[in-house]
């Protein structure tokens, strides 16, 4: 499944997919690679500065990363032109969520914080639930 968001003509896709062959679910380790496109529909070049997300278990545990660029990189994008990137996130869960946002700084010197769309990490070894 794709998630998408857009903040001030820049426009932010999420796709993340569960890597079974990284995890271990009978060591409570699963892990998930994520690819990011970033869009920008506006008409000004923008720079990504530094990245910041929230990711959160099944058990409600959050842990917070910030950091300069993405990948090792701080690409500018021009106007019509995108950026991607995968990278991955584990987990000691079957499942989470992720959330975030990227700081861009425009040609014109302003800066933009760009959201980035809240996405499930879902795996196939979810707990059954009987209601």
């Amino acid at each position: 499944m794709r998630y998408a968001e857009t903040t001030a003509g820049i426009t932010v896709e999420v796709e993340p997919t569960f890597l079974d062959e990284q995890s271990s679910p009978g060591d409570g380790h699963y892990v998930w690679a994520y690819s990011v496109r970033i869009a920008n529909n506006s008409t000004e070049g923008v720079q990504l500065l530094s990245r910041h997300w929230r990711i959160t278990d099944a058990l409600g545990r959050t842990q917070e990363v910030r950091g300069p660029g993405v990948v090792g990189e701080q690409p500018h994008i021009a106007p019509g032109e995108a950026f991607e990137y995968a990278s991955g996130a584990p987990l000691g869960t079957a499942s989470g969520m992720m959330v975030g946002s990227y700081e861009l700084a425009t040609d014109g010197g302003r800066r933009l914080e760009v959201a980035i769309p809240a996405f499930s990490l879902d795996s196939p070894h979810q707990p059954l639930v009987v209601h």
